[in-house]
């Protein structure tokens, strides 16, 4: 079932399919009357019916008595307790003690490692009183990794502070959650690490996947945290003075990554176009930093079928894997290739607040649905981007005055480099999500034109805005807003105009009349190649229209 941005309608011609997926989930969960001092008082009288023991030394000793717990009861089961060190990476820790048995269900490891946490202090006065307040800086505290498998969700991790009020974390993966499911639903397929490469029924897949973006999915996750995070917590209150004192835990959405998966017929053909798009759009999108692992195998020029799972290390990767992200404050866009024949798109929110539609977790499907939409619009761009196109009669109209709603505004001259310095920084700012302001603009233009426009300002960068706005190639995100977004049309025209200016214009009048002679370099890009090509062919057009430098006219007049 294809996606409808236009990305992938551009390449379907090459896939064998899609499907979209929510991946990782990090879910908050807190005590919500024991964060505030007043609440903990009551909440440690109700556990101890005074308030006489409430002091530090009583505090750490609950955090003590944790850790025992949790040590005995894993040396009684065999349930293997790792320290981790700083940087560790606990969850590739945690997959090689994954249960052989596909029946398995419960906790199968634990890890433990030191982080900032809230802890509360308490102060005693001579009188008598105390007060509570939070230890500043946050102390490093132990807190405890449970990991857990799952009927529904398969690989689960419940995070918990051992320190009262016992706060936690839940982090889920939603390939699991679809790939369980398309077992109950009796849905085949082949799943090599976080991906599917091949389904029997892929509509009944994608079905599957969108069980995540469904109000039922609410339910799901209420029920996954409270099947397991109260068996955690249990280390530090037990079951009767949970129920005694009234501890209930309130969970808030933290992280969430919504994935596109694009499944090319053959690998080969997936990292040429790839890693062309890459080198078309780098530059002009203002990706820094491309990230390329060779691996231990070239991909398949046509599959044979699904290959064997094998456990993938950053390191030696079992195929070439390249990635780009572009990062916009606390959101994340991400284009990467993963397995054979897999082209992954992301878009991650790292807290989703910077979403601005709600953390709690009744808010999940208006979240998903946010990122979904800014997943769509990161790969609309991306295609307008690198299909760029300038229509017939468009280098005459754009040096022509504009309007702006009652205002008449001056023509986009492409000849002076401020006008290409604006476009380009308006190209690089178009993925951003909500649109971007003037002064953001101007901070970039700045950097593209260095010392010559260290004088560059917002007014002025609002001047170059309202000058695009009157040819139709931008516009404002909402009639009354401040930050701007480019239209598809736009973003299409201004990269057209500038490739081909820098790409074609330019490197052919560089050259014009002196192509270089001798037999073409042994390891010449396909690019140079088509370069050599042109300077040959458009020598005679050159000559043709005596279209020549001075120090030429003597071959001219030769003719």
């Amino acid at each position: 079932m294809m996606a409808c941005d236009t990305f992938t309608e551009y390449y379907a011609p090459l896939l064998d399919d899609t499907y979209d997926v929510v991946d990782r989930i990090v879910i908050n969960a807190y005590f919500n009357l024991a964060c505030s001092p007043g609440g903990f008082r009551q909440w440690w009288y109700n556990l101890h019916g005074t308030l006489d023991h409430l002091d530090d030394t009583h505090l750490m000793r609950m955090a003590g008595r944790f850790s025992r717990r949790v040590r005995g009861w894993a040396k009684k089961n065999n349930i293997p307790v790792i320290d981790c060190k700083d940087g560790d990476r606990k969850h590739r820790i945690a997959q090689q003690y994954i249960p052989s048995d596909p029946t398995f269900r419960g906790i199968f490891a634990v890890m433990v490692a030191r982080m900032p946490s809230p802890v509360w202090r308490v102060l005693r006065f001579d009188s008598g009183g105390f007060h509570l307040k939070r230890k500043e800086p946050m102390p490093f505290t132990n807190h405890y990794f449970f990991h857990i498998m799952d009927a529904q969700w398969g690989h689960v991790t419940v995070m918990l502070c051992g320190h009262p009020p016992f706060k936690g974390t839940v982090m889920l993966n939603g390939h699991e959650y679809t790939a369980s499911l398309a077992r109950r639903r009796g849905i085949g397929f082949t799943k090599d690490g976080n991906c599917f490469v091949e389904m029997t029924d892929s509509r009944q897949l994608t079905e599957a996947a969108d069980a995540l973006r469904s109000k039922a999915a609410i339910g799901q996750l209420r029920q996954v945290c409270e099947r397991w995070i109260y068996r955690c917590v249990c280390f530090g209150l037990s079951f009767d003075e949970q129920k005694r004192t009234g501890f209930r835990y309130t969970y808030s959405v933290y992280q969430v990554e919504y994935s596109r998966n694009l499944l090319f017929r053959n690998g080969r053909q997936m990292e040429r176009v790839f890693d062309g798009m890459i080198d078309r759009t780098r530059r002009l999108l203002d990706i820094r930093r491309v990230l390329k692992i060779f691996g231990r195998r070239n991909r398949r020029y046509k599959r044979f079928g699904p290959s064997a799972r094998e456990q993938v290390v950053v390191e030696t990767p079992e195929y070439d894997l390249t990635v780009f992200k572009l990062h916009f404050g606390k959101l994340t866009l991400k284009l990467y290739t993963k397995g054979e024949c897999v082209l992954r798109s992301e878009a991650i929110s790292h807290n989703v607040k910077e979403l601005g539609c709600g953390r709690i977790i009744d808010r999940f499907n208006d979240i998903v649905n946010r990122l979904s939409e800014l997943l769509e619009n990161f790969l609309n761009a991306l295609q307008c981007v690198d299909t760029a196109w300038v229509r017939d009669g468009q280098l005459d109209d754009l040096p022509t005055p504009g309007q702006v709603g009652r205002t008449r505004v001056g023509g986009v001259d492409v000849n002076r480099p401020r006008t290409r310095a604006a476009m380009e920084a308006t190209i690089a700012l178009a993925l951003k999500p909500g649109g971007f302001t003037a002064a953001e603009h101007a901070d970039h233009v700045r950097r593209l034109l260095g010392a010559e426009g260290l004088r560059y300002t917002s007014r002025q960068s609002a001047y170059d805005l309202k000058k695009l706005r009157g040819k139709g190639l931008i516009d404002k995100t909402h009639p009354r807003s401040r930050c701007y977004c480019v239209t598809s049309i736009g973003l299409r025209t201004m990269t057209g105009l500038i490739v081909l200016r820098e790409k074609i214009i330019k490197p052919l009048l560089s050259n014009l009349g002196r192509c270089r002679s001798g037999p073409p370099a042994h390891k010449s890009s396909k690019l140079d190649v088509c370069y050599r090509q042109l300077q040959h062919g458009m020598q005679d057009l050159f000559r043709q229209l005596h279209f020549v430098e001075h120090d030429t006219m003597s071959n001219v007049l030769s003719m």
